[in-house]
């Protein structure tokens, strides 16, 4: 006779493991806030048009399945998670398949279409910022009650805490936004930006958290959608946008050493995404990519969501030869090659 369930010994093994995992790694867990560059699948339960928890995406994840991982496969944070011994994927703190056994060394709350403006989640009602500080307040307190108080702060004062986020702001919001843009020039928009962006690390500080990896902006005109859209520039990246990028990125390097030097015991690390993605955009061929100006999911002009979908019939059969999955997103190729940029670093100064 066969059985479905799980016997108790087992489960008393698997806890077992976690927690040695737990002791012996320097960093142990990944704990994940931001937008759908990180976002797991927390979308899938939320009432928003912005989800992709269906093929083609996912279609080279394990098993093929669209876990709601903007990509045709892993995201950043899986790449992270696996560099540091923990387990190559980092699950959404949503989705009702997971539970608190499976959050202990990693838990992920990033919503696709969020930013570090409230009025950015607004647009496509998504989860803002401050509702992501909710869930880990919420989390926090079941991993206390799994693994008792003394271990969990332990957790959770040398997990390594990912925040990556700042496009939406921009391309869903400001450049789409009359309010936002008769409210502020654009660089004053940086700096209500950054604002926000040190009071959330400060709000994470305060809870206990010492060790922050914060992502910059990639070279958002190089996007497809915004090639796409950019006719009377022959498809070529908007620059006005990775000017943006570049001028913010610069910002939050300086939020960086202010709040280095002005929080006891934090260590808090700048990625730059911007200089590996505008290479790889410019030389594809030097990193085994034939298509650049398009993604490969539909047309790969315009399409991400819901416009990306599997009666599409143009969907490109390699993944691997595009740099950008959708005309929003990197394939799994380039996520993995963008982390094996910062790998090296990210690894010397956290563990």
């Amino acid at each position: 006779m066969a059985y479905t369930y799980t016997t108790p010994w087992l489960l008393v093994v698997t806890e077992l493991l976690i927690l040695v995992s737990i002791t012996e790694s320097k960093v142990p867990a990944i704990i994940v806030f931001g937008d759908s560059t990180v976002d797991a699948g927390n979308n899938n339960v939320v009432p928003t048009l912005l989800k992709s928890n269906f093929r083609p995406y996912g279609r080279d994840f394990a098993g093929g399945r669209p876990t709601g991982r903007f990509s045709n496969g892993r995201i950043p944070p899986d790449f992270i998670s696996e560099a540091f011994g923990l387990k190559p994927t980092v699950p959404a703190y949503l989705d009702p398949a997971y539970n608190i056994s499976d959050f202990a060394t990693g838990v992920c709350f990033a919503s696709a279409g969020t930013g570090y403006d409230n009025a950015t989640s607004d647009v496509l009602k998504v989860i803002p910022m401050w509702k992501e500080l909710e869930y880990y307040k919420e989390y926090k307190n079941k991993l206390r009650a799994y693994v008792g108080k003394n271990k969990a702060n332990e957790i959770l004062s040398e997990a390594l805490y990912l925040m990556s986020l700042g496009t939406n702001d921009f391309l869903e919001n400001y450049y789409l936004s009359p309010k936002r843009q008769s409210q502020f020039i654009v660089q004053q928009y940086e700096d209500l930006l950054i604002g926000l962006a040190g009071n959330f690390i400060r709000e994470l500080y305060s809870l206990g958290v010492r060790k922050i990896s914060l992502t910059g902006l990639p070279p958002m005109g190089c996007l497809p959608l915004e090639r796409t859209i950019n006719i009377l520039g022959q498809n070529e990246c908007v620059e006005k946008f990775n000017n943006v990028a570049l001028e913010f990125n610069g910002k939050l390097d300086g939020l960086v050493k202010r709040l280095n030097k002005e929080l006891p015991g934090l260590r808090l690390l700048s990625i730059d995404v911007y200089k590996i993605l505008d290479q790889i955009i410019k030389k594809p061929s030097l990193y085994g990519f034939d298509v650049v100006g398009k993604g490969c999911c539909a047309t790969g002009k315009f399409e991400l969501s819901y416009l990306c979908n599997k009666l599409s019939p143009f969907t490109c059969a390699d993944a691997n030869k595009y740099v950008f999955w959708d005309a929003f997103h990197p394939t799994e190729k380039t996520n993995h090659i963008i982390v094996n940029s910062f790998l090296d670093n990210l690894l010397a100064y956290f563990r």
